[in-house]
């Protein structure tokens, strides 16, 4: 196959996605069934409840608590033809140029692939060069994790920091916390993100120089942030243990050589990866090498296998049991029909406290988009902002909101069968409160049920629960490397699925560029001896100004 073939169109070749008949009939549906709700859907099909799941890949889908009857799924299903969304499932995983604003490829699929697995794009056999990477990783995950890898006086690495930011930092320190169980707790592993330095200051506080490896993850070894940091790095070990000592304490994941070789990483110790990875994308490949140290090799092959088998699954199931496909046209729904702008997260694990804000760089960078791939406005909102904390903290907090606010939350429910750390009964009494939140946002409690219970009337009404608020629920046995791989790939799909009806392109991120470019401008001003010459605007002038006359220097 032509890997430079055109990804299949989608909404484009049968008109503005507005226009078309599915989603008009979509939104004639929605008006039609505004009034109906959980409760009468619930009434009128006993077994709604077991009918309206899915499973794949080890994780079981409870979407019966969404705003949909069987005519709703027919008519998205419906959508999802039109929008040739089979075709646009293929085209990425053949390695067709799917990121259509950057001509290539986004092949992340090939990251899990199996070894003896072929795939060309672009005349290369993509499978067997990730491979390679991967047989490297493992081997220098291996010799930090037995000791043979030491610093430059010949003591053992204790301590691994991974610097990056964005797809390099968020996936990562994901990765760590969720599968911290696994790891290998002699090992201290922390992670350096932000260009304010009180980030760097606090991660190295009480570490010895000696005894730390840095990870310096930048695909173009160009991120001002992290290299930012990464000298900051550099000159703290240097001050302990002398120049020499940087090939023994710095290893690099990236694809520029010359940069890294500049740096003074010596190359030997780089891995690399592909432009066909975006960022955010790319916590199974090398970026990945701090999970890998942390965790180890089989069960980092684990984590890949997780990914594969929900790759697959996304793959080959019809679209009526496909989870990612069910996932994404519900959050089209939601979001596009019900009006719903946020989808709340809320996974009832605390190895998993920081899967919601990797979510927010998955689903908002890949799918916050204005125009449609060929560059015309989307009349039509895209993606939603997700956010959440892990369950029961969240229902101390903003769970007020969702149960009884004027906006529709939909909300992803995420639990586990069996848990890692047994405490009496406390793993019963945490999923009894996620069973119980699901159900009291779809049912709620009605201004009657208030009143038999007594309350006094004028009280009544604020004890009322409105109910038919939208949620899936996905429970999977024991959270695993292999689990977690099927998640996450759950929802990058799912994210595929969305930006294929709304006929964006999911891979790109100009969106981040304009800041970065009027901060290089800002800084040179900033740090300007004489007063410089503003251009901006009053504000941006006034508050540069300010900061000049108040900043303090040593």
């Amino acid at each position: 196959m032509d890997a430079k073939a055109p990804a299949t169109n989608g909404p484009a070749t049968g008109g503005p996605l507005t226009q078309r008949p599915q989603w008009q009939a979509l939104l004639q549906h929605a008006q039609a069934t505004r009034d109906r709700t959980l409760r009468d859907w619930f009434a009128d099909d006993p077994k709604r409840g077991t009918r309206l799941v899915a499973e794949g890949a080890g994780l079981y889908l409870d979407y019966s608590r969404q705003r949909v009857g069987d005519d709703t799924l027919a008519l998205l299903f419906d959508l999802a033809h039109a929008c040739a969304l089979p075709a646009r499932i293929q085209a990425m995983f053949t390695g067709q140029h799917v990121n259509v604003t950057e001509d290539r490829a986004a092949l992340h699929v090939a990251l899990r692939m199996p070894a003896g697995t072929r795939l060309e794009v672009d005349g290369t056999d993509v499978v067997s060069e990730v491979q390679a990477v991967l047989s490297r990783m493992s081997g220098f995950a291996d010799r930090v994790r037995d000791g043979r890898w030491t610093g430059a006086t010949g003591q053992r690495i204790r301590n691994v920091i991974n610097i990056g930011i964005g797809g390099s930092d968020l996936g990562p320190v994901m990765a760590y916390e969720a599968l911290r169980h696994y790891s290998q707790r002699d090992l201290t592993l922390r992670f350096v993100s932000n260009v304010d330095p009180t980030d760097f200051i606090e991660a190295t506080r009480d570490l010895d120089p000696a005894q730390t490896l840095f990870i310096v993850c930048s695909k173009t070894f160009t991120t001002q942030e992290t290299l930012t940091n990464a000298r900051a790095a550099r000159d703290w070990c240097t001050a302990a243990l002398g120049e020499g000592a940087i090939a023994r304490h710095f290893v690099a994941v990236s694809t520029n050589a010359e940069g890294v070789r500049d740096f003074g990483i010596d190359t030997d110790n780089m891995f690399g990866f592909w432009d066909w990875v975006g960022g955010r994308y790319s916590m199974d490949s090398a970026i990945g090498l701090s999970t890998m140290v942390a965790i180890g090799p089989a069960h980092f092959g684990d984590m890949l296998a997780g990914f594969h088998a929900m790759d697959v699954h996304f793959r080959g199931t019809p679209l009526e049991r496909n989870l990612p496909v069910l996932m994404g046209l519900l959050g089209v729904w939601n979001n596009d029909f019900l009006g719903a702008a946020t989808v709340a997260v809320l996974p009832y694990a605390q190895y998993l406290k920081r899967f919601p804000a990797y979510l927010q760089q998955l689903t908002m960078e890949s799918n916050g988009k204005h125009v449609t791939r060929d560059g015309s406005r989307c009349d039509y909102q895209t993606g939603p902002i997700y956010w959440g904390e892990p369950g029961t903290n969240g229902q101390h907090s903003f769970y007020q909101l969702i149960h009884q606010g004027t906006r529709i939350v939909p909300c992803d429910f995420i639990g586990f069968c069996q848990p890692l750390n047994p405490l009496d009964r406390q793993h019963d009494l945490l999923m009894a409160n996620l069973f119980a939140q699901g159900e009291a946002l779809a049912f709620g409690k009605s201004l009657q049920q208030v009143q038999d219970e007594g309350t006094p009337e004028r009280l009544a009404p604020h004890r009322v629960f409105d109910g038919n608020r939208p949620s899936s629920t996905i429970l999977v046995d024991r959270l695993t490397p292999h689990a977690l791989g099927a998640l996450v790939a759950l929802y990058e799909h799912s994210v595929y699925v969305q930006g294929a009806i709304w006929d964006i392109d999911s891979f790109d991120q100009w969106g981040v560029e304009l800041g970065k470019q009027l901060a290089r401008r800002t800084e040179a001003e900033i740090a300007s001896a004489q007063a410089p010459s503003l251009q901006h605007d009053s504000s941006t002038n006034a508050l540069i100004t300010r900061y000049r006359a108040h900043r303090r220097r040593k």
